[in-house]
């Protein structure tokens, strides 16, 4: 493995999954608009990490592999922690429905190189918006205060809805892909 800026920033995100959890778990009223801060600093670092590998022509299998390991792993670990927060059915229904696609897809994916069409189940428009809607709800769900008199959880956990419908969405492009083989 060559050590590159590009997989520094993957091993950075997975570095800061231990503080972020430390500090969203810190009994101190500025700790939700910390822990919203390192997750917001993780998500830059994804996709950092992503443009510099394709920008300086620095992509690898390992970084390809572990790239998404580390979203996974951030993702995962702010939804299981929302959870516990929140104690609500509202907050458990998409986390389980975007959990549980991760996993599917990254099973899927898996099968597909085995079977040697894992360029049928790469990253499509779908689920980019996924993304980008699901790490601005957890941000704003992470973040909790006011902001200028505006409801940010309630802003967050219907971003986080949406979320849970592209997660779908995404899922059932690539299983359609996946089974056309």
């Amino acid at each position: 493995m060559i050590l590159n800026i590009p997989i520094f920033l993957t091993l950075l995100r997975i570095g800061l999954i231990p503080i972020f959890i430390v500090v969203f778990y810190l009994p101190w009223h500025w700790a939700p608009p910390v822990s919203a801060l390192i997750f917001t600093t993780a998500g830059i670092t994804d996709w950092a990490d992503g443009f510099l590998a394709r920008r300086w022509r620095q992509t690898s299998r390992f970084g390809a592999f572990l790239d998404p390991v580390a979203d996974k792993l951030m993702v995962a670990a702010a939804l299981v922690m929302l959870v516990e927060q929140y104690a609500s059915l509202w907050m458990t229904i998409p986390a389980i429905i975007i959990i549980g696609r991760e996993i599917t897809v990254s099973a899927l994916r898996e099968w597909m190189a085995e079977v040697g069409e894992g360029r049928k189940v790469a990253v499509a428009y779908v689920g980019k918006l996924k993304t980008a809607t699901q790490m601005l709800a957890l941000v704003f769900l992470l973040y909790q205060w006011p902001l200028y008199g505006v409801n940010i959880r309630l802003i967050g956990l219907i971003l986080l809805y949406m979320a849970s419908i592209f997660t779908i969405l995404s899922m059932f492009k690539y299983l359609a892909a996946a089974f056309k083989s």
